[in-house]
């Protein structure tokens, strides 16, 4: 009897919640609360309505809605977030209120109004999955709704959870609700924030304060592409405008650890730039730079400008947490802790170097499974280690820095270093179409990512589209002085130079690269290639056996290696060798 009294039925339930609610009430209570009945009141509500649904029950933080229609579902949910993003858009990173949101299509039983089961259930655990201001679905969801919405999604792929026997196919649907692009999945909390303050119009002239303006809202767009720090939202930024300002309070205010100020000085036809970087916790500059240019095109300018100063800021603020990092010990680091002094170690450039580099990616990793750009920077290692022609296994090493790479982009599809992770992995296994396309990609997602232009200038050229790619080599290095894989950069350069038969170019950049890293074998193999189709044959075989004293057996393993798409170039670098009689 109590079976007939059950009742069932097949519906789509969406769980949200508010992302870090104790710690919102442990600062503002009231402040909190009153935001919250605003936001259901105002917002959420209203939006769970139009879309035909009904909610279920509230709790403290969070809701639960149950809707007819899984369409309407998601729609809902894609709603919510982006008007939460418009809500949130000018409170301080700290107070806003941001919400998970997790939809599930299942079977449920209704009692008295209330849902029951699994199809609740995954709804709750899809949610606790997703990140603030987005949301998370589960694959029945994804394929209900695959062809009627225009979704952004990443493949999770599958998830084991909390009291669900069976994984859950889950896909992060990227609903744009965070003012600012969140940062990868590793805890935001632990990641010290940048505030970007509107650059002071110095010229005496109003009708360049669309100049200065424009400079910030850009460094501020082209930072927090990087993903790597928390960036505030620009209009918390300008609420300081034409305020005199202490930066330590500016920093506190905004919940900031950096600061990023400047000014903009237009006298005739030329414009000064001077941008610093400080350290508002400690009161210390630790950058500071003036950038000079003529006012042609004056927007072509401000972009020049701005990819300067964020390509530059980013690694001072990473060299900046290094070394506050110092005196930390293993237990006490984060999963981004990890995660940073991987990057030191890999821009150590030595076999010893990937060793260290790989196990702190790897122990990022298993505190943060999530963790996309721990698992880019794992997948480098062993591109970096096929490189070097150290791979233990070569066919192994190209599986693993494959899937560690889709694996980085599964989790943060908005990643740059994914991207240029997955680019580099895909040129390794010989897919050069995709890898270009993938490269393109992470240009596009982070204009400021150098590395990123230099591996598609790269990659252009290995496939003979060296038109495109040789230019872009060329003026991406000259924006690029202080890179310490320049060496890198410039060998690949002179590669492409020795298969446009530009000899002496390709050798002046060759120098170049083994000024910058005396010690790189693979400059002085590429030398040897240089001076043999330049008839310089002494010189050819200094270079061979200085190749041949840092990595024995060099030559013989890189005769074996087709760089190029092309085969007749492959051809002509081995005939540099055979010039110089240095292979047969």
């Amino acid at each position: 009897m109590a079976d007939e009294r059950v009742e069932r039925r097949l519906a789509a339930i969406l769980a949200a919640d508010v992302a870090g609610y104790s710690r919102l009430m442990g600062t503002d209570e009231e402040g909190t609360l009153a935001a919250l009945t605003a936001h259901r009141v105002e917002l959420i509500e209203p939006c769970i309505a139009a879309h035909q649904g009904r909610i279920v029950k509230t709790t403290g933080d969070g809701l639960l809605a149950e809707f007819a229609s899984v369409v309407n579902a998601v729609r809902c949910a894609i709603a919510f977030q982006k008007g939460m993003g418009e809500r949130n858009s000018g409170v301080a990173t700290d107070r806003r209120l941001e919400f998970r949101i997790g939809v599930n299509l299942g079977d449920i039983i209704v009692q008295e109004q209330d849902v029951f089961g699994d199809g609740v259930n995954i709804s709750s655990r899809l949610e606790a999955l997703s990140a603030p201001g987005h949301a998370c679905i589960s694959g029945v969801v994804y394929e209900s709704v695959q062809g009627k919405l225009d979704l952004v999604v990443e493949d999770a792929g599958e998830v084991a959870v909390k009291n669900i026997k069976k994984p859950i196919h889950v896909y992060r649907v990227v609903c744009g609700g965070s003012p600012t692009p969140a940062v990868a999945a590793a805890d935001v909390a632990s990641k010290p924030a940048i505030a970007v303050l509107p650059f002071d119009n110095m010229s005496g002239d109003p009708e360049q304060e669309y100049f200065s303006d424009g400079l910030t809202e850009d460094i501020i767009t082209l930072l927090a592409a990087w993903r790597s720090f928390p960036v505030i939202a620009r209009n918390s930024s300008f609420s300081f405008k034409h305020q005199s300002r202490d930066i330590r309070q500016v920093a506190r205010e905004l919940s900031a650890r950096y600061v990023l100020e400047g000014s903009v000085r237009k006298s005739a036809n030329h414009i000064r730039v001077t941008a610093q970087l400080i350290d508002a916790e400690l009161g210390h500059h630790i950058w500071a730079k003036k950038f000079d240019g003529a006012l042609g095109d004056i927007f072509a300018l401000q972009d020049e400008i701005t990819t300067q100063i964020v390509s530059s800021v980013e690694p001072e603020m990473e060299k900046a947490e290094l070394k506050k990092m110092e005196t930390k010990r293993p237990a006490s680091m984060s999963a981004w802790d990890f995660y940073l002094r991987g990057r030191e170690h890999f821009h150590g450039l030595t076999p010893a170097d990937m060793a260290k580099a790989r196990a702190m990616f790897e122990r990022a990793v298993e505190l943060d499974p999530n963790y996309s750009d721990a698992y880019a920077g794992l997948s480098l290692t062993f591109q970096r280690e096929m490189l070097f022609e150290i791979a233990g296994d070569r066919a192994a090493w190209e599986s693993k820095a494959l899937a560690l790479a889709r694996r980085a982009v599964a989790l943060d599809n908005e990643s740059s270093n994914a991207h240029y992770a997955l680019s580099g992995a895909l040129i390794w296994s010989n897919q050069h179409a995709d890898s270009i396309a993938e490269t393109r990609i992470a240009a596009q997602l982070n204009p400021s990512n150098i590395v990123a232009w230099l591996a598609l200038g790269n990659r252009l050229n290995i496939v003979g589209e060296t038109a495109e790619g040789i230019p872009l080599l060329e003026r991406t290095l000259q924006r690029n002085p202080r890179d310490p894989h320049n060496h890198i950069y410039y060998g690949q350069l002179g590669r492409a130079y020795i298969n446009e038969r530009d000899y002496d170019k390709a050798l002046s950049v060759l120098r170049e690269a083994a000024r910058l890293k005396p010690d790189y074998p693979h400059t002085y193999h590429l030398l040897a290639i240089c001076l043999g189709h330049l008839g310089r044959i002494e010189e050819a075989r200094e270079a061979a056996g200085r190749c041949e004293q840092l990595h024995p057996g060099f030559i013989a393993k890189r005769a074996r290696w087709n760089i190029n798409l092309d085969p007749e170039a492959n051809r002509h670098l081995t005939e540099g060798l055979q010039k110089a009689g240095l292979v047969a």
